[in-house]
């Protein structure tokens, strides 16, 4: 065993968060820790790797047991080159090869030839210092980073760029490369996906899928969990319960135990009221007394099942639609759209063509920066078109969102956010959609400054959602959403009858709405019939011709 917690609890400014969580991690296992945002996730992973205390309970860590833990901050040494960070985890190792090279250059020294005793002595030190240097991969450093900073993205990047000069985004990705290179006994993840493109997440889940440590992963992205991991903790109310299988197991689990739970305790109060019946009828009959008395003691006798907990309220949502568009809702042709870059103004896209229907879901994907969200500005108007055009067509009414919420006005109270945008609206209707996105009560009074990524999502698609627009165009709508928020969101755009453009890292996601995949290039918008799994089939089968014909 790897790792037992037991019964650890949580509390912060008398509010608990965690109670009684008990866990067991063996080797080799995979791990998803699911919860709504705030259940108390990122706080068990930090007691477990030591960074902050308990309350009360054990935290046993098995004897050698090497952890390695992904912080959300990264942890790496902002003074460092990437090629000097990386090196950093085989310290040991280059300590070591530095003693071989010392006792090399002493190996020549004429006095020690002269003293075969010493000579021998100092021969079998090298071989033990190369038999060790040798077995825990001396000799393979330099290839592994290659390999894993090739497979994080990082191909293309100099490697004696200071860390501080690298992106958010590149710097959480180099910070996974690192703790991959470390190969703990227990390799700790929190929300690793991030700032991640398709391919180097494919990528990943390969080489965590051959990893031999055990792994321990927080993660919103649902298609990586079904893909890497075999168990499931939830923490719930405080508590955890454990599932076997991955994600969409665990949801199909979690289903049938609650309604077989809910069945067992109506048919054990359907039994007790009979008993209590027939107690009630008889306990002051002469003749049946006897018999009512025993009936009681096999009452009292009964261990009662909890009544289910109701479940938890989650986020409302329906987009409805006004009045239809026609047809063709937009047509893209011979696009090209520039940006300005360090007083340079360069081309980001050229020759963009596609059109856009009635009733379609499209989603647009492509490579990290380049150029899905710019594009989607052009369309709105919000970004010059350097040449081409896009028309849309007639009746369309058009509903945006920003993955960035933009267009949130900070010192706005989430009541006054909505309502200026919707001012015919009474009151009342205004916060009964918002009770449907979980603001009740007080915290419509919140400013939008205060709130978290993902009250302020849920902020703009209840905007979203009160516009009843025909076509939504919509960028990275998952972001920032728990689980649960995900599947409430894609179930109410799932039902929506107007046209959808989007993009989304969501592989999940991508797989339950698009109908069609437009893949961007810098010189091209590549069209794929289907979702994200038909468009993966696709291209791998594009690949094969190319091979098959060279």
């Amino acid at each position: 065993m790897l790792l037992h917690l037991n019964d650890i609890s949580k509390s912060y400014a008398g509010e608990l968060v965690l109670s009684n969580i008990s866990m067991k991690i063996e080797a080799g296992e995979r791990i998803g820790l699911v919860g709504v945002n705030g259940a108390g996730k990122s706080t068990l992973l930090q007691i477990i790797a030591g960074d902050i205390p308990y309350d009360s309970g054990a935290v046993y860590v098995g004897k050698e047991t090497k952890i390695g833990y992904l912080r959300q901050n990264s942890g790496l040494q902002m003074d460092k080159t990437i090629w000097e960070e990386m090196l950093s985890v085989f310290s040991n190792l280059i300590y070591v090869e530095k003693e071989l090279r010392e006792i090399e250059k002493k190996m020549g020294e004429p006095s020690l030839i002269d003293n075969p005793k010493e000579y021998d002595k100092i021969l079998n030190r090298y071989a033990e210092k190369s038999d060790w240097f040798m077995q825990h991969g001396g000799y393979e450093i330099e290839t592994k980073i290659r390999s894993i900073l090739h497979g994080m993205g990082f191909e293309e990047v100099p490697q004696e760029i200071l860390i501080q000069n690298l992106s958010g985004g590149q710097k959480t990705r180099l910070a996974l490369a690192k703790i991959l290179l470390e190969e703990p006994d227990l390799l700790i993840l929190d929300e690793p996906t991030n700032h991640l493109d398709f391919v180097t997440l494919s990528w990943l889940e390969s080489y965590l899928r051959s990893y031999l440590g055990a792994i321990l992963v927080v993660s919103h992205d649902r298609y990586f969990l079904d893909s890497l991991v075999t168990g499931i903790y939830e923490i719930e109310r405080s508590v955890a319960q454990r599932y076997t299988g991955n994600y969409s197991k665990y949801v199909e689990s979690k289903e049938k135990n609650r309604e077989l739970h809910a069945k067992k305790y109506a048919m054990q109060q359907a039994k007790i009221e009979k008993m209590e019946d027939y107690i009630q009828r008889n306990i002051a009959m002469a003749t049946s007394a006897k018999s009512a008395k025993n009936k009681r003691k096999q009452l009292e006798r009964i261990e009662r099942i909890d009544q289910p907990l109701q479940e938890l309220k989650r986020t409302q949502m329906s987009f409805l639609i006004e009045k239809s568009s026609h047809k063709e809702v937009l047509q893209v042709k011979d696009v090209s759209i520039y940006i300005d870059e360090e007083n340079n103004r360069r081309p980001l896209l050229k020759n963009i063509n596609f059109h856009l229907y009635r009733g379609e879901k499209v989603a647009l994907i492509g490579s990290n920066g380049i150029g899905k969200s710019t594009l989607l500005k052009t369309l709105l108007g919000d970004h010059t078109l350097e040449s081409g055009t896009l028309n849309w067509g007639n009746g369309v009414t058009i509903g945006y969102y920003d993955q960035e919420q933009a267009t949130l006005h900070p010192n706005n109270t989430i009541l006054d956010e909505v309502w200026n945008t919707f001012p015919h609206l009474e009151e009342a209707r205004v916060r009964a959609v918002l009770g449907n996105f979980l603001f009740t009560g007080e915290d419509v009074l919140k400013r939008i400054s205060s709130l978290s990524g993902g009250e302020k999502a849920r902020v703009a698609l209840s905007k979203l959602m009160l516009q009843k627009a025909n076509v939504l165009v919509i960028d990275e709508p998952t972001n920032h959403l728990d689980l649960f928020s995900k599947g409430v969101l894609e179930t109410a755009l799932m039902g929506y009858e107007g046209t959808m453009l989007f993009i989304s890292h969501d592989r999940y996601f991508l797989n339950k709405l698009a109908d069609r995949i437009l893949e961007l290039t810098p010189t091209a918008a590549n069209l794929y019939n289907g979702n994200y799994d038909d468009y993966i089939e696709a291209t791998l089968q594009k690949g094969r011709k190319t091979v098959g014909s060279l």
